[in-house]
């Protein structure tokens, strides 16, 4: 179901210093999630705002020092931007170029739109049936992730994860392929937290105050 759209003024405008008001329209978002993609890693924020030359994200953590980012949507359309503004847990960005915003609203894409997938390479330990398998992580969301071993789990058998700066977790096979699996959380993470572990297991410094 898609959430209500307000229209409001560009959220590019608002700059330290008052800088000029520009006129693209803005639309405001109510909860839309996206991938912030860093030269220290993949993160979470939430669009807010959104304009045909630029967006306001809210954050969970301060931004990398890089001004330059890419924005993913759950469609996987990917956007090339650069920061204009940070405070208090939301940052203003401009667009590379102008965008559709019904494209970039409607999460138009490629494929069809799915929970965000951060590509992050963990190494944790699989606890099954009282013995302990070494395995990687190779992609988490909030609901599952996929991740390499070598041993042999069977499909619906039921794992628990563990790795450093991730908390047990425990989950179900759901397939299986050349040493490959997808599992499914248990105990899915929410959005807050999930936003929080990339942070913890790519750039923790990103969560100091």
């Amino acid at each position: 179901m898609e959430m209500p759209v307000i229209k409001s003024t560009d959220p590019v405008a608002v700059k330290t210093g008052g800088a000029e008001q520009r006129g693209a329209q803005r639309y405001t978002l109510l909860i839309r999630a996206v991938k912030i993609v860093a030269d220290q890693g993949e993160f979470i924020g939430v669009v807010r705002d959104v304009s045909s030359t630029g967006l306001s994200v809210r954050l969970f953590h301060k931004l990398p020092e890089t001004g330059s980012f890419a924005l993913e949507l759950q469609s996987g359309e990917s956007f090339a931007v650069e920061t204009v503004w940070e405070n208090d847990g939301e940052a203003g960005f401009q667009f590379a170029e102008d965008v559709s915003v019904e494209r970039f609203i409607n999460e138009v894409g490629e494929f069809p739109k799915r929970g965000l997938r951060l590509g992050i390479c963990l190494p944790v330990t699989l606890m099954a049936k009282g013995q302990r398998h070494d395995a990687v992580i190779e992609n988490i969301s909030q609901q599952g992730a996929r991740l390499s071993s070598e041993s042999l789990f069977a499909i619906d058998q039921y794992l628990t994860l563990e790795g450093e700066g991730l908390r047990d977790v425990r989950a179900k096979v759901r397939w299986r392929g050349h040493g490959n699996y997808g599992v499914v959380f248990d105990d899915t993470f929410s959005l807050g937290e999930f936003a929080k572990l990339a942070a913890i297991l790519q750039a923790p410094a990103l969560l100091s105050s």
